[in-house]
């Protein structure tokens, strides 16, 4: 019994410093925690910060953030380098946002390992070209206004989106209304090309441009012939109506001779 109750002892004695351990760990990943948000070890530094009604991207996260959740909140821009150097980063979520604007290096500090990075259900209609340039994580686009055009397609050029939301990315608007309401990879799949729209678009605008200038060149070439020609006009009119030279001569030798 009394080797049983030593053994109870010694078990009962080491739990205590387990506890004391995990409390630590959680005090230091705490320490560092972002105001509003909520922090936990779980392979890694959980950061919670959903339904916070956070209007920015929270500021000095901890460095060894492995998972980040921003859901529902009320972020509407991610500025440049929003997540500084997050090089354990695994997941982001910044789904159910008002998010309408995202600049170019705003992932700049984010390490290649992400796996998944969620803006879905936000206002996207366009991104900067190179907004996903370095990650090779997996992209969730859905519910947003997308805008189907060149620029869209050149950031979807390469994307890994996610296969369970893919026809979820649909064009709000586009450059060619037949395509409204349509799921994009279906669009490009089909063999649509918005650049070469955009190209169509850009020489369609600079015919008509070209057309207006020479229309405008024109209209002040015929103004200024029809100016002079009605000037030319009263001038020799004006000519005709002085008395001849002739005319004049005879009167002065008919008065020469009576004198």
């Amino acid at each position: 019994m009394c080797e049983v109750r030593w053994c109870g002892t010694e078990f009962y004695g080491h739990f205590p410093l387990t506890a004391v351990f995990w409390l630590i760990m959680m005090t230091e990943s705490a320490g560092n925690c972002p105001r509003s948000c909520h922090c936990f070890e779980r392979g890694g530094v959980v950061v919670q910060c959903m339904s916070q009604s956070l209007d920015t991207i929270p500021v000095e996260l901890p460095r060894d953030t492995a998972v980040l959740l921003l859901s529902s909140n009320k972020i509407q821009h991610i500025s440049r380098e929003a997540f500084g150097e997050l090089p354990r980063l695994r997941e982001l979520d910044l789904s159910h946002n008002t998010i309408e604007s995202v600049e170019v290096d705003a992932f700049h500090g984010i390490s290649e390992g992400l796996r998944m990075l969620d803006l879905s259900n936000n206002l996207l209609s366009n991104l900067p070209r190179d907004t996903f340039t370095h990650l090779h994580a997996l992209v969730r686009l859905s519910h947003n206004p997308w805008h189907c055009g060149c620029a869209l397609q050149e950031v979807l050029r390469g994307l890994r989106l996610d296969p369970q939301t893919v026809t979820e990315v649909s064009c709000h608007t586009s450059i060619q209304d037949e395509y409204v309401g349509k799921p994009v990879i279906h669009v490009l799949d089909s063999g649509v090309n918005f650049c070469t729209f955009h190209q169509k678009t850009t020489d369609v605008a600079m015919f008509v441009a070209m057309f207006c200038w020479f229309s405008m060149v024109t209209a002040y070439i015929v103004y200024y012939i029809r100016h002079n020609q009605e000037d030319t006009r009263r001038h020799i009119e004006y000519l005709k109506s002085l008395p001849s030279t002739a005319h004049s001569s005879k009167d002065y030798d008919s008065a020469s001779s009576v004198f």
